[in-house]
């Protein structure tokens, strides 16, 4: 029995570096062995980005899926880009985003749905670096008051 919405790979290193104001669900088109390599958790996605071309295509690039251990002469590329399925309207609000100056669109994880793989695109700015130690102060703030909350409780 799967659990639903249970991430298959995940970009931890997007929520430092960047602010995320809204996130979107796509659906993906991937070839059969890049399905099995992703359910062996056999991807990554630092360093991949979301582009919207002028034929309003969506596309994910940069995205590694391992080639499928088991797979044969016709395994899949690496690092192909991917399209991405998004509604027409949804598709057009991402144009209009990443055209703004300092948004860009990041995937954020890669996860099962109802069976079916998804893949979750975050509207992110660039945080900057006095932002990203206020969050790393925030994280250790939060973490000592839980660790104090714990040993008040035993």
């Amino acid at each position: 029995m799967s659990k639903e919405n249970s991430d298959l790979v995940s970009n931890r290193k997007a929520f430092h570096d960047y602010s995320i104001e809204e996130t979107f669900e796509a659906g993906i088109l991937l070839k059969g062995t890049e399905v099995k390599s992703l359910r062996a958790h056999q991807a990554s996605l630092q360093d991949a980005y979301v582009l919207v071309t002028t034929d309003d295509r969506v596309i994910l690039k940069n995205a590694s899926i391992a080639p499928y251990r088991f797979g044969n002469i016709h395994n899949h590329e690496e690092k192909r880009e991917r399209e991405l399925l998004l509604h027409k309207r949804e598709i057009a609000h991402l144009k209009i985003v990443s055209d703004q100056q300092g948004l860009t669109l990041i995937p954020l994880a890669i996860y099962l749905k109802k069976g079916f793989i998804k893949v979750k695109i975050g509207v992110a700015k660039g945080k900057k670096t006095y932002d990203k130690r206020e969050s790393i102060k925030e994280k250790e703030h939060k973490r000592t008051i839980d660790r104090a909350m714990k040993n008040s409780a035993d």
